[in-house]
Parts: structure tokens; sequence; C-alpha cells
């Protein structure tokens, strides 16, 4: 830096972070920034500093106002569509039509609004983790500042409980720990050193001599000098990366678009094609064109943006009783067609509660299985399958993790009515809390054992010895020293082993032996540690020479320990195998860890690879592509990696979901076609960059709410079957009218009544359809496939052209009788009576209403039955009369209508279901085929 204050000639915010601070001796960095390790920076360096990198905080977006987010629920192409029918109406003097529409248009945008009013905070939240203060150093005193007064070159003190302000490059450490599971996604907090590293392509997890901004300090104490403030840290980076994400339309929006497109197309095409016809008859241009709005009317279904924004509003209600929250309404329907699930490892798959499952005892009894979840102290010891019930065997070594340990574990507080309330809490490092669990499933509490045992003098635990001592005194006056550590550092130091009660002498061979097993069980991803102790002679309480406490020790065995899968994962992950949805492991932790988890869940096989960070960083993009089809782990990944990663799979034309808790998950998270957050561990800025929350971090919520996406999306295009189909009769009886020189068989406000009242309280009531039994035995559809695909649009002509025709018969019948109000009338309810019996053949595209029941949607009987009244008292009631332009019916006139509405469908549903279980396994084959061709 240069002596004005400026930073290295001014680099861009992006070129400090590329520094690799980590490879570099503290006396180049120092130098650099032209600080001193005792004075500190000066106060007008400060100044200037300051004035050159700005305050120490993450750049916040502007905000968008409220207004824009309503203004842009108006954006959708139907929406559009029909604004300008809206406007078309007003002008032709079609007042009641045009409010109508307009209702309908402004409600649909309430709806969106209210949904989605929540602006997207993920900067703020990235602010919310910069700490609030700092102790520095300037000009030689040690102050406390605000952290965003931070400027580089600025040297920092950390102590336990501190979130680091800024990114620093280390000075000096004391036993500091640092939990950067946020950032990078390791399950175990890291013990810092200084030295540096000598290879400057390391990746976040790896770099021992840095302290990141927005990570917590656990243990310890440390000092550093500041390399990356703001937005040229780690953390910058990563909102850098959020930033750079822009957001797509969903594949629901984008079959949505296309359908208003050729709704419209086709309606211009026939409204010309009907008013030219018209005018080339010698018909008056006023009446034509009353007669293209009223096509107009016919072929666009007005209730159709309201009600799909209903039918997933509905879809949040359920998964907000299934645990799932949906922050953006469109994200409802995207996992139905997810093809790929990418998962951060760490709280997301595993608990983040370091568990140990397993204890090596030297001698007959081997390795001990220890069951149970979480910090809950329940859980069974097993040996070879059978539950072990004297527990004295491992009694002396849990005592020895007890007392060799400096965690707590806390139980549930009793509430005012004695009932236990809240959970199990630890205290302490992850390792010695799992310790302190693993005693209580045993019995043995701390409290209990410190009643024993006074703790005389502590050997802690570095990176150099790589383990940790206790000298204790129990209530008769003995003294014992108590070890645990890393394998090989203890049993260098142990001269004896004690089985089952008896003490022996511990060769070479035996050594080896317990390396051997040691090592095995450190392939099944479990963390490893050693206890073992030793009786001692008496010592005086201040005595400063314990080095015998760590010699001629007798090793007591082994506890395995690792974060756990959670509870119901592994199911979870078949289930979606089954629906054709690949799961994909993506963290930021150790390989051989995540390749063990990846296998326990069935996500990887035997034989696959994990892919890990630097190998990424040599592929380039048509590599990456093709590598993230056969691979199913990655580890050892920065938040720029996990970016790649899900935009290789989207090139690869897959629907991706990517679930995180992290910070170092956002970018990612956001970067996908539905990004899921945890909503108990998970951090805001994932919280708010994602499309979904799941309220209890449970994996196993993602396998329902994919069930339900897809059950939203079969509805979704049930009731568009049901709606075009109705507009198509609609249309055809308008067409052929005018073709035949023929009065008007509909007028406008009939036509708005039958698709906005008539036809919507049916279309909504498909929405509440249940998921279909083997909705989740079907593969994922096709993301860019029509949503007319499947046969749809043969079943939405052949209905929509038996409407028309029986619907302008009954019309003809009308006119033969010699009353044009009368005809229409009867064709008005012949119309709106064979939507009401068709609602229950659009029920599903797979069984027939018999196989279904009719019943088993009870709100689609209350909505038929309330079209029904609707649409009788239309008929009857005068003052409802006098606005439909309708008259009274008889009797005879009614057989006529239900004849031609209803009574074929009774008929087409028996030999639906007697077709179907003719050749039922052969359809069930063809679907499948076509899902898996799509």
């Amino acid at each position: 830096m240069e002596k004005d204050g400026s930073v290295g000639g001014r680099p861009t915010p992006t070129s400090l972070r590329e520094k690799s601070w980590h490879s570099r001796k503290v006396e180049e960095v120092v130098d650099f920034f032209e600080s001193d390790l005792v004075e500190g920076l000066k106060e007008k360096v400060v100044k200037n500093r300051r004035a050159l990198v700005g305050p120490n905080r993450i750049a916040e977006a502007m905000k968008e106002p409220l207004w824009k987010k309503l203004i842009q629920q108006f954006q959708d192409f139907m929406i559009l569509v029909l604004l300008g029918a809206t406007i078309f109406s007003f002008f032709l003097g079609e007042t009641i039509d045009a409010l109508t529409i307009l209702a309908i248009v402004i409600m649909n945008a309430i709806l969106g609004f209210v949904q989605e009013y929540r602006a997207e905070k993920s900067l703020e939240a990235l602010k919310k983790l910069t700490a609030p203060e700092a102790k520095v150093l300037r000009d030689g005193q040690v102050k406390t500042i605000a952290a965003e007064e931070i400027v580089p070159g600025d040297i920092l003190f950390l102590e336990s409980g501190d979130r680091v302000p800024a990114d620093l490059r280390l000075i000096e450490v004391t036993e500091l720990k640092v939990d950067e599971a946020a950032l990078t996604g390791e399950s175990i907090a890291v013990r810092k050193e200084c030295g540096f590293i000598d290879e400057e392509e390391t990746s976040l997890g790896d770099r021992y001599n840095m302290a990141f901004s927005g990570t917590m300090v656990t243990q310890g104490r440390g000092k550093g000098i500041v390399v990356g403030t703001a937005m040229d840290t780690e953390m910058g980076h990563i909102a850098h990366l959020i930033e750079s994400v822009d957001q797509e339309m969903t594949p629901l929006q984008r079959r949505l678009e296309q359908l208003g497109k050729t709704l419209v197309a086709l309606c211009l095409f026939v409204c010309t094609l009907v008013v030219l016809i018209g005018l080339w008859q010698g018909e008056p241009i006023y009446r034509m064109l009353l007669v293209g709005v009223s096509l107009a009317v016919a072929a666009i279904p007005e209730g159709l943006p309201a009600i799909v924004t209903i039918a997933l509003a509905i879809g949040v209600q359920k998964m907000i009783k299934n645990r799932a929250i949906i922050r953006k309404l469109p994200a409802v329907e995207t996992l139905g067609c997810a093809t790929v699930i990418c998962s951060d490892k760490t709280g997301t798959l595993t608990q983040n509660e370091m568990t140990v499952r397993e204890i090596f005892l030297p001698g007959p009894m081997g390795t001990v299985m220890v069951e149970g979840q979480g910090y809950e102290p329940i859980g069974a010891f097993r040996v070879r399958g059978e539950i072990l019930k004297n527990k004295k065997p491992v009694t002396e070594l849990l005592q020895a993790a007890t007392l060799c340990n400096n965690a707590y574990l806390k139980s549930p507080q009793p509430s005012f009515l004695g009932a236990k309330k809240g959970t199990w809490q630890g205290q302490g490092d992850p390792t010695e809390v799992a310790l302190m669990v693993l005693s209580a499933k045993a019995g043995i509490y701390r409290e209990n054992v410190e009643k024993e045992y006074r703790r005389i003098k502590e050997l802690p635990f570095d990176s150099t010895r790589k383990r940790m001592a206790v000298i204790v005194e129990d209530r008769r006056k003995r003294f014992f020293s108590y070890v645990k550590g890393a394998p090989e550092q203890v049993l260098q130091r142990c001269a004896s082993v004690q089985m089952e009660g008896k003490r022996e002498l511990l060769t070479d061979e035996d050594k080896d032996s317990l390396m051997a097993i040691s090592e095995k069980m450190g392939q099944k991803a479990l963390r490893v540690l050693a206890l073992a102790y030793r009786p001692l002679p008496p010592i005086e309480h201040n005595e400063d020479d314990a080095s015998r406490a760590e010699e001629s020790l007798i090793f007591l065995g082994f506890v395995g320990m690792m974060d756990p899968p959670r509870s119901g994962v592994q199911e979870a992950v078949k289930s979606c195998q089954r629906a054709g949805i690949k799961t994909i492991m993506i963290t930021g932790d150790h390989p051989v860890t995540a390749l063990a988890i990846a296998r326990e869940l069935h996500i990887a096989k035997g034989s696959e690879e994990v892919v890990k960070g630097h190998e990424l960083d040599q592929m380039g993009p048509r590599e990456l592509a093709e590598r993230v089809e056969r691979t199913a782990v990655f580890a050892r990944v920065s938040p720029a990696h996990k970016l790649r990663i899900v935009r290789a799979f989207k090139e690869r034309g897959h629907v991706v979901a990517m679930t995180g808790d992290g910070v170092n998950d956002a970018p990612a998270v956001k970067e996908a076609d539905i990004g899921i957050s945890m909503g108990r561990t998970g951090t805001d800025v994932t919280k708010e960059a994602s499309s979904m929350v799941l309220a209890d971090d449970n994996f196993v919520t993602i396998a329902g709410a994919v069930r339900q996406g897809r059950a939203i999306y079969d509805n979704i295009r049930k009731f568009i079957r049901y709606l075009l189909s109705c507009n198509t009769g609609e249309v055809l009886v308008m067409f052929l009218a005018s073709l035949m020189a023929m009065p008007l068989p509909l007028l406008p406000v009939q036509l708005l009544w039958v698709n906005l009242v008539t036809d919507g309280l049916p279309a909504m009531a498909l929405g509440l359809e249940k998921a279909e039994k083997d909705v989740m035995e079907r593969s994922p559809r096709h993301p860019r496939e029509s949503i007319f695909s499947r046969g749809l649009a043969k079943k939405i002509l052949f209905w929509g052209t038996y409407c028309g025709i029986a619907t302008l018969a009954v019309f003809a019948y009308g006119i033969y009788l010699g009353d044009l109000d009368l005809a229409r009338t009867m064709a008005f309810c012949t119309l709106t009576f064979f939507q009401l019996f068709y609602v229950f053949e659009c029920r599903s595209e797979r069984y027939s209403i018999f196989e279904l029941g009719w019943t088993s949607n009870p709100y689609l009987i209350g909505a038929v039955a309330l079209s029904a009244l609707m649409q009788i008292a239309v008929v009857y009631v005068p003052p409802l009369q006098a606005i439909f332009q309708t008259v009274p019916l008889e009797a005879t006139h009614w057989l006529v209508i239900l004849f031609f509405a209803g009574g074929w469908l009774f008929l087409a549903g028996l030999w639906h279901w007697i077709a179907r279980s003719n050749r039922s396994s052969k359809v069930t084959w063809s679907s499948r085929k076509v899902d898996n061709e799509l």
C-alpha cells in the first residue's frame, strides 16, 4: 500500500481477494499493507483508506418499491390480453363486460402480489451477518470500534463468541477454533494456525491461517491483519455471485405464456375471418364488431390466470401443512418437473450434530455400535447386533471421555407445568459435546463424575500435540491422568492395554493392529479419537512438570464419530429416485466424509468417485456439463463451484432444485430453477435467495413437496382441459352461427357468465383434486413439454366440438319453436350444464369417474351444485333475467337440454372404465414410455 493509504495502486475489489493471502508469510502481508504489528495503523492512514475503499459493509441492492412489484403482476401475457379486451369492450359500449373482465384481472394481480410481496433481501441479510463491533490496534492502542470502520491493514483481535468482522490473515492464535459451516459447509469447527500455506490454489476449508468475515469464533483467541473488507471479502464475493444471478421464468410460466400466445393467435384469426365473412355477406359493421367481441370473449378463458393463481395458492397452503413454506408462487409447480436435486450435506442431509456411532474396545468385545441421533442422550449400545445391557465394560472409557472434556450437555428446562420444554443443547466443541452425549447414553453425566473427581491440571489440545490431557484427583486422594487425541499420538505413548478389567503389555505389533483398526474406522468417514489413562503418584497441586501424565499410558479404546444422516433421508432419496429424480451431494466438506454419507444414503454407488473443487477449476463448461451427468458427489467446493454445477445441469436441460442452509449455498440456491433453504438452521441470506423454505429442515419434506408439485401440475392440466374444451365449444357455436347467418346464439354477457362463474367454481375445485396414486412412480415430464402434450389437445378439440354442435343444435331447436330469447336461454343452459357434467370427465387423464368415485372430491360436488343453482337463478329470477336476457324454461325444454348436455357422458365414462380395465397394463407401459421419451 502507498503512503497515503491507498491499497497497492487502487486494485479492484476482487483483486485484493485474489491475492492468495494464505500462501504469503505474515511479514509480506504486513509490508503490503504498510501496517505495524506493534502500533497498528495510524488514524490518518485509516481515514485515507476508508475514503478509498468505503465502509466495511456489504453493498445493498436498490430496493424495488412495492408499487413496481404490483405493476409486475400485470406483465403476464394473458393478463395483457385481458386488459386489451377490457379496453375494446369499453370502446364498443359493453361496459358490464369490460368491468367484469377488469375485476378478474385486478383480483388475479392482488392474489399474486399478496403471495410475492416480499422483496429479495439477500444482500440485506448478508449485511446482518457483519459483526457490530471489533477490537482493533491503532496508534499503539487497542480500541473498540464499529465493524464498518475497519479498513485493510488494521490489526484485529478475536475472542470466543466473536463474529469475524472482515477477512483476516492470522498472526497469532491461542487454541483458536472458528465455525465456518455457513461459508464452507464444514461440519467441524476449524482449528486455526499462523503458518503460511505453500499452495496458492487451496480451497477455503483448507486455509487454516485465515479467518473469514461472517464466521464465528467458538474457542480461543486470535490476532490478525485485515486483508479484505466489505465486498472484497469471501462473503462479499458471495454477494457478487447472488447479484449476478438472473431470475428466469419457471416451466409453468413458460407454458402459460405459450398458451396465451396460441390462444390470442387463434382468436385473432377466427374473429377476423368471421367479421370479414359477415361484411362480405352484407351484415352491418357494428353487428359484426359485436360478433367479433363475442367471439373474443368466448375464445379467451378470462378466468384462467386467476384460477391458476388460486390453484398455486391452494398448493402453498397444503405445503405449509407439510412444513414447506413457498416464497415464490410459481415454485409450487416447478418441483413437479424437477429432474435433479442438488443438496448440500451439512445440516441438510445430515444433522449438523456430531454423534458417536462406534466404539472399539480391545479384547473379545471389539466393536460396539451406538444408536441414537442428535444431542438427546437416548440410544442403545449393541455388540454383534445384541443390546449391551451391562455397561460396565465401557464405563472406564466413557469416564475418560467425560473427564478429559470441556464441553457441557444441557437438558431441556422444565416448564411451568413440570413438563420438559425444548431440546438438549451442547455447549463447547462439537467433538467434545458428542463425547458427553455418548457418556450420558450410558448414564454417566459430568455433574456426577465431577463430584468424585476434581481437575488439577489441563494440558490443552493443539495442532502439534494433537491430544489433550487432564490430571484429576479422586476423593481418596489418588491422582490419575486421562488423555484423548489422534490415535497415532496416543498409541505411541501407551505401554499397556486394558482388556476386561485386566492390563496387558502393549507390543509394537499390537499398536500396528490397533492403528489398522483406527484406519478402517476412518474409511467409514468416522472421526476417530483414542482414549487412555494412567494412575499417577501423589503430586502437588501447583506442580508445573506434568509431562509424566502422558507417559506409560493404559490404552482404553477408540471412539468414532460423525455428523450422521437425518432420519428418513435415505427413504426420501429412494422415493425421489423412483420418481426419476437424481439426487446430487454438493459440499465443502472432505471427500472421504462426503462419499461415505452419500453411500449410506444411496446417493452414490460403491464405484463412484468424488469430484473435488480443484478438479472443477480445470474443467471447461463443456467438460463439466458432461461430467455432472455421471457424478453424484462434489466435495471441497466453493460457492462459485456450486453455481457452476447448477448451471451445468441446467445447460443439459435439467430442471434443478438446489437445497442449502449456509451463506455458501445462497448463489447456487438462487440460480436453481427452485431454491430450497432450511428454516431452522438456514441463514437469512439463503432463505431470501430461495423459492421454498423447509420449516423442519428435513430433506424428507422435499419428496412430499415434489409429490404436491406434480399433483398441482396435473390439476392445472385438468382445468386447462376443462376451460379450453368449453371455450372451444363457445367459439364453434358463435362461428358456425355466423357462417349460417343465424342470430347470435349467446350474448357477450352470457359468455362472460359461463367463463367466469359457472366455469370458474368447478375449475377451482379441480385444483383441489388429490394426487393420483401413481404420481411418484412416473418419470419427470420434460421441462419444455407443451401443456397440450400427451393427447390433451385431441381431448380439448373432441369434447369442444361436441359441446359446440350440441349447443347449436339446441339453439336451432329453440329457433324452430319461434322464440329467439327462448333459443338463447336453452343454448345458454345447454352450454352451462354440459360443462357441469364434463368437469367429472376432467378429474383424471388416467382413471374414470367410476374408479375415482363420485364423492372423492367433495369440493367439486359443492362447486357443481352451487353453479347449477346460480344458473337456474339466472333463468328464473326476474332481475337476473333482465341482465342476462333469459326467459323461464319448461320441463320439456330441460329434458332437451339435459339430454344433449349430459346423457352421453355417463355412457362415455362407463366405456372409458371398461376400456381401461381391458388394457390397463398396456396404458401404464405406454404412458411411462412417453414420459421417458420426453
